[in-house]
This record gives structure tokens, sequence and C-alpha cells, in this order.
């Protein structure tokens, strides 16, 4: 016959099975909402069930890492204090990471509470548990201590996994936002070589990054006129791109109808404006060429000035209006006009071929632009585009911080 004793220790060892298998079922719990990728609330309550009614733990404070500061994710039971206070208290026990009774702790916060449980991954701290009114003792203490720490911590990895899924997806698509732009920006670059009996273009564009801002076009309107621009839009990305794609065919479809560039920079102003709502500004030189006249039209809007280069002198087209998308009607606007003489030489660039990381202690500002110009305005179009991107890998020294284009012509 079997004594009080023996039936003690048997019935205690039952019911230390019991618990642990209480334990599993409630991992396999939280482990299967886990993986059916049940939301951060849900999961959170699934951990305050646990607590509460299986540990009878009545206090929970709960904070977890989020971009390099702590939000406090659950909390019940008594006054729940700030969690800017909460996190400097617990900032005090930050060497430890085991469950750690603070009862007794110098700290009047944390003396509130029973124990203190870190969770960590490697050397950096995830999340904190504070937990109260927590009556365990004995052999069972510990058990339920790494339990609690077992279940926070598990529950912390898949929010950790949910937000490294949430930026894989997020880089995902802007990765491919990026491609887009891509593809936009390669679609709006039109020919970078041109040459008839009357005009001789040639095109450079380097884009910064993978998509650039800025743009060119060059349109032979009829048999005797072309127009060209040059352009650059602020920011980067598939919006700035969309946006020069819809820039690009406004302004096709306006120099196909209507003559005066001021009529047609002012239309495409009040397109940039309506588009983006004054966030977003465009720079742009765009010049109309009548061969029969030889009357060059141009309008400076805001952009680097274009150089025109004729028997050994050079000038800046400087006259137009400001950048076009800030102003709901342009404050001003002025067309320049010029005479082209044959063989002239024509010089566009965007504001990435002047500004550079300087290695070497030589400027390189319009005025030095302007005298390579003079030196150099005798070459066809493509040998100085080619000539003036080697002058300033070899004598600047220095790398482009913004796109660089640059689109010249020479007009017979």
């Amino acid at each position: 016959m079997q004594n009080i004793d023996e039936f003690s220790a048997e019935d205690e060892l039952i019911r230390l099975l019991l618990k642990r298998q209480t334990e599993l079922n409630a991992l396999l719990e939280v482990t299967q909402a886990i993986n059916k990728d049940t939301s951060t609330p849900v999961l959170i309550q699934m951990l305050q069930v646990i607590l509460k009614s299986y540990l009878q733990v009545g206090k929970l404070r709960f904070l977890i890492e989020k971009e390099g500061s702590y939000i406090l994710l659950s909390k019940y039971g008594g006054d729940i204090e700030p969690v800017g206070v909460l996190h400097k208290a617990c900032l005090k026990l930050n060497k430890i990471k085991w469950p750690t009774p603070v009862a007794t702790h110098e700290d009047p916060l944390l003396k509130k509470y029973d124990y203190f449980i870190p969770i960590y991954h490697k050397k950096k701290a995830l999340a904190f548990a504070l937990i109260g009114d927590f009556n365990t003792s004995g052999e069972l203490l510990n058990n339920d201590l790494n339990f609690i720490q077992t279940v926070i911590n598990v529950i912390v990895v898949a929010l950790e996994n949910k937000k490294l899924f949430r930026e894989r997806i997020l880089s995902e698509r802007f990765q491919r936002e990026m491609e887009l732009a891509v593809e936009v920006q390669n679609m709006l670059i039109p020919i970078k070589a041109y040459k008839d009996d009357r005009v001789e273009v040639s095109a450079r564009y380097i884009p910064h990054q993978n998509i650039g801002g800025d743009y060119f076009d060059f349109i032979r309107l009829n048999d005797h006129e072309f127009l060209w621009c040059i352009a650059d839009v602020s920011g980067k990305g598939i919006s700035a791109a969309l946006l020069m794609a819809n820039f690009q065919a406004s302004l096709r479809a306006w120099s196909a109808v209507e003559d005066d560039l001021t009529n047609i920079v002012d239309r495409l102003n009040k397109i940039v404006i309506t588009n983006t709502k004054g966030e977003r500004f465009i720079t742009l030189f765009i010049a109309k060429y009548n061969e029969y006249t030889r009357k060059l039209n141009y309008i400076n809007a805001g952009h680097n000035a274009t150089i025109l280069y004729s028997q050994g002198e050079a000038i800046t087209l400087k006259l137009g209006t400001t950048m076009i998308g800030v102003f709901d009607e342009l404050p001003f606007l002025n067309q320049g006009e010029v005479d082209i003489e044959p063989g002239s030489f024509i010089v566009n660039y965007t504001d990435g071929l002047m500004d550079h990381e300087h290695q070497s202690k030589k400027n390189w500002e319009e005025d030095n632009l302007i005298d390579f110009v003079k030196e150099n305005g005798e070459l066809i179009p493509d040998s100085f585009n080619q000539l003036l991107m080697n002058h300033i890998d070899q004598v600047i020294k220095g790398k482009p911080i913004d796109d660089v284009t640059l689109l010249t012509l020479r007009i017979f």
C-alpha cells in the first residue's frame, strides 16, 4: 500500500507534466497564429490571455524597440506610467539578459513590479517586460519565468520578421519603381545624334543614379524650322520621370500647333502647376530656329545659360523667365532673339556639368566653360562633347554630384 508521501510526489509530478503540456499547447497556438500571419494586435491579445489566465500575472508592461526608440506595446494592471519613464527605468538593467527580481530594487518604479524580463538578439535589446502581482514561488518560479521569456521572445521574433518582410517588400517596390522610372526615361531620351545639311546635333546624358531628372529634346518642326529644349526637374524617381513624360508630351503637342514660344512656355507652366500643385519645378531652355530668316528665338526659364559661339566670340543666352511650376502665373516672360551666322556653335547643359566634388584646386565655373567653348568651338559637336567630358575627368578630377546633360548644335 502506497503512503501519503508517495501519493504527494506522484501528484506533483502529474501536475508538472500537465503544466508543461499546457505551456507547449500555448506555444503551439502562438506559433500557429504566427504562421498564419496573424495581426500584431491579435498576437498581443494572445500573450495577455496566457499571462493573465494561465499564469495569473496581474500586471504587465511590455516595451519593444521601434526605429531607435521604444513603444509600450502591451499594458494592463495598475496605473500606466509614461513610456519614457518606463524605458529609462529599464535601461538601469540593460546588461541583464535573464529574468530578474526587482521588488527590492532602489528605483521606485521598478520596485512596484516583481520581475524584469529582457529580450535580446545577440547584443541588441529588442524588448523589455515588467510583470507584477505575480505570486508563483518555489520550484515552479524559474519554470514560469523562463516560459514567460520564451513566449515573449517568440512574439518579438515574429514582429521582427514582419518588419523585415515589410522592409523587403518596400525595397522590392522601390527597386521596381526605379526600373519603371529608367524605362520611362529611356523612352524620353531622343536620338543622341542628328545631322542634315543645315544642322548637326550631339548629346551626352549621364544620370547621377539609375534615374535622373534631366531631359532634352530635338524636334524638326518642318523643312525650315526646328526646336530644341533642355530641362531639369526637381526630384528623382518614378514621379519625376512621369512628370517629364507628361512635360515632353505637352511640349511636343504645343510646339506642333503654336508658333510663339512665350505661349508654349506659359502653357507648360500651367500644366506643371496642375500636375504637381507647386511641389516640383522645372528649369528649362527652349529655342526655335528658322533656317530661312536665320533667326533664333529662345526663352531661358531659370536654367543654366546656353552658350552661343560664333566667329571667335561667345555670348550667353539668359533672357526669359523664372523656373516653371512655381507660380500660377509667371511674373514675367521675355523672349530673346539673335541672328545666327553660318557655322555657329551652341552649347546647352544642365547644372550637373558644373557641380563636382573637386579633387584639385582648379576652378570650374561658367567663365571657365565659356573659355573652353572659345578654344574648342570649331570642333564637330560629338568631338567637342567628348573632349569636354575628358577635360572634366582629367583636369577637374571631380565626380559630378548631379545628372549631367550636354546638348550641342552646329548650325550651318
